[in-house]
């Protein structure tokens, strides 16, 4: 399956990888695709949890989702779709929305990343809270809805982050709390587009993208620390 990523990773690289085990919170836009690029290069250990089903608002972005599977839990349809790519995967699955009852349920056992593409400030402030006292390496999606240009996104430390009201709010909570300042984050200078509605629009573009980013945020990590 993997014969055309080991033409260009380094052999250790890939092996390493495929040992580190991977927190993935949301499975919707920026989740979904997330954890498609975890499974297609090569991540082996994979835990994800989502307390949603599948709606036909999904369908525009979301790559788990098609018209046979709306009404379905997230996580079972995500776990599906992951076997289906490749069965030699070891996926756990939490339909839950994450909060503080539940969080030592999630945190178990010990991982070597988080990816946070949840989008409640929350629940986000919980996973780099339990980041930083457990010393796991995080990347956090902050906003990409009502935005369309996916070259505008950037990986930097969330008090470089402007244009971004979700980035803003996260700021807020963690002066508040006496974290850092200093978490990895992708988010997009682009300003979001107005709308006349509270819920905001989406499209596949920026969310996709986000989505990928993470994972490489992740790649690059594993690669830089190989030795």
């Amino acid at each position: 399956m993997f014969e055309r990523t080991l033409r260009i990773l380094d052999h250790k690289i890939f092996e390493n990888l495929q040992a580190k085990k991977i927190l993935l919170v949301g499975i919707g836009g920026v989740g979904g695709s997330a954890l498609e690029a975890l499974v297609r290069v090569g991540f082996l250990n994979i835990t994800i949890v989502d307390h949603d089903v599948i709606d036909k608002t999904n369908l525009n972005r979301q790559v788990i989702t098609s018209n046979q599977n709306i009404g379905r839990l997230k996580v079972e349809e995500a776990k599906k779709r992951v076997l289906s790519i490749n069965p030699n995967i070891s996926i756990e699955t939490f339909s839950i929305f994450l909060n503080e009852a539940n969080i030592d349920e999630i945190f178990n056992i010990h991982y070597d990343y988080i990816i946070d593409a949840c989008d409640t400030v929350s629940t986000k402030f919980l996973l780099i809270r339990e980041a930083k006292k457990r010393n796991i390496k995080i990347i956090s999606c902050m906003g990409t809805g009502n935005r369309m240009n996916p070259m505008e996104l950037l990986i930097t430390p969330l008090n470089k982050t402007y244009n971004d009201p979700l980035a803003k709010a996260m700021r807020s909570i963690l002066r508040k709390n006496n974290l850092s300042l200093n978490v990895p984050v992708i988010w997009s200078r682009e300003l979001p587009i107005k709308t006349n509605t509270r819920s905001p629009g989406s499209m596949m573009l920026v969310p996709t993208t986000a989505g990928m980013l993470s994972v490489y945020f992740i790649l690059d990590d594993i690669q830089k620390t190989t030795n």
